[in-house]
């Protein structure tokens, strides 16, 4: 989802140098001798000059020819959550615990979430202990062949669960872990599929 360009220009208020440019929603982080970070505000008014990213403080980047308008597009139009998700339309979608109004919201946007016991495309399967988990043994059959589980946790100090749980309980079921997302504020979703041959 974010972009990455090596041998950049950069043209900040501290300096110039050259080094790699990264986009990472929210943030463009760049890493030469000068180093910046830039988010919110700094990014409302990003344009494209020429082979240049030109921020609204008048910071600038030069990109490859042609690079420049495809980076202000990607900072303007940033995935959102369901993006990230890896929800699209018409896949067949079950939540199972996940009580989030915005996010049921959200998802009801793009897709209807239903009830189905077979051909499963993503299943939200909300965990606040390791008997929570033993749920994705009971889902593992239901999953379409490239299904997932996405294991929606609280995240922080005070979580129940550590990540370091779910993984061991999902790995130990047969799953295999391929993505971790930031869900909310107060939750994050780590997102698996069967284990090939498992």
């Amino acid at each position: 989802m974010g972009k990455e360009a090596s041998g950049v220009w950069g043209q900040l208020s501290d300096g110039e140098s050259e080094g790699k440019l990264l986009w990472e929603p929210p943030k463009l982080i760049f890493r030469g001798a000068v180093r910046g970070i830039y988010q919110g505000h700094a990014l409302k008014n990003v344009r494209a000059e020429g082979d240049d990213l030109v921020l609204s403080d008048g910071t600038r980047f030069t990109l490859d020819p042609g690079q420049a308008a495809k980076w202000v597009h990607a900072i303007l139009n940033p995935p959102s959550r369901l993006d990230k998700l890896g929800v699209k339309p018409g896949m067949t979608v079950v939540i199972d615990g996940v009580e989030d109004e915005a996010f049921l919201e959200e998802l009801s946007t793009r897709v209807e979430p239903v009830e189905a016991d077979e051909d499963i495309d993503i299943l939200f399967l909300a965990a606040e202990d390791l008997a929570d988990l033993d749920r994705m043994d009971d889902w593992k059959g239901a999953l379409a062949d490239k299904g997932a589980i996405w294991v929606v946790s609280k995240k922080g100090k005070g979580a129940p669960l550590k990540d370091t749980d779910i993984l061991g309980a999902a790995r130990g079921l047969g799953f295999s872990d391929t993505k971790v997302c930031g869900f909310s504020t107060t939750h994050t979703a780590l997102r698996f599929v069967k284990r090939k041959g498992g």
